[in-house]
């Protein structure tokens, strides 16, 4: 029997309570959107355990879960916080072979907000 406590995710919200990553999701086709749900519980149940190719390390604290449709890349960058947290930052559609620079800048200016906001590493 597994006595550790269970992972949770969250969205980040900024300081007016908008959630970037729920409205790049609700913005996907219905079937795009179920299938980040799905990875997203696969990333919530393996966590520091997930590999490729459900998720890939960028730099620093950030992650990326990755997602394929309909011939479109997705991506959606998180990080895992203090109490076995997983939160999502930033989501978009990924043209090219390597994450833009600007995507990953969004990502560290919202982890940079977090923290200052709810404290923690």
């Amino acid at each position: 029997m597994n006595n550790e406590p269970e992972w949770t995710t969250e969205f980040y919200t900024t300081s007016s309570g908008e959630s970037p990553v729920e409205e790049f999701l609700d913005s996907l086709d219905k079937t795009t959107r179920v299938r980040f749900f799905w990875s997203m519980e696969q990333l919530r149940v393996r966590n520091v355990h997930a590999r490729e190719p459900l998720v890939k390390y960028l730099e620093g604290k950030l992650w990326e879960l990755r997602e394929e449709s309909r011939g479109n890349i997705f991506r959606v960058i998180y990080f895992f916080f203090t109490g076995q947290q997983i939160v999502f930052l930033h989501g978009f559609q990924k043209k090219s072979r390597k994450t833009p620079r600007k995507e990953l800048e969004i990502a560290q200016s919202r982890y940079n907000d977090f923290l200052f906001r709810k404290g923690g590493s």
